[in-house]
């Protein structure tokens, strides 16, 4: 499904819909440029998950837990360069957690996630206006659509 968002906070609406309709478990692989909105979109799912703490890319600490039902785990796989490297975050002990996993820069780990990967393809289209392309998961409503 594609939406168009015109702000961060619309960005934000569209990830909280999607969080309440996520099971534990899921994993939400990112693409996007530098300043695309994943961010932003992880702000919302956290908010749909009743996730405490503020969300911050998790650039330099490469992963970031938020607790919520279920936790959110955050991460950033921009520096990942090797299987060694994805190993050192963690990452396949939180696929087995019952989490929530969204994973920002996930092309680089491409073959690594799961099958069932919801994939979220950011496009920036103006200043504050994203294309949002979301590939597969549940359905769910988001009201500014």
């Amino acid at each position: 499904m594609v939406y168009e968002t015109h702000s961060p906070v619309e960005t934000e609406a569209l990830a909280t819909s999607l969080a309440a309709a996520l099971s534990p478990g899921a994993v939400i692989a990112f693409s996007g440029g530098l300043g695309a909105g994943k961010t932003a979109f992880t702000r919302g799912l956290a908010k749909g998950l009743n996730a405490a703490g503020e969300v911050s890319s998790p650039t330099f600490a490469l992963v970031h837990e938020y607790r919520g039902e279920p936790p959110l785990i955050h991460f950033d796989m921009y520096r990942i360069s090797s299987l060694d490297d994805l190993y050192t975050t963690g990452y396949f002990d939180y696929l087995d957690g019952g989490n929530i996993l969204a994973i920002e820069w996930s092309e680089k780990i491409a073959d690594a996630l799961p099958e069932d990967a919801i994939r979220i393809f950011i496009e920036t289209t103006g200043e504050t206006s994203r294309r949002i392309t979301i590939e597969g998961g549940p359905d769910f409503e988001y009201p500014l659509h």
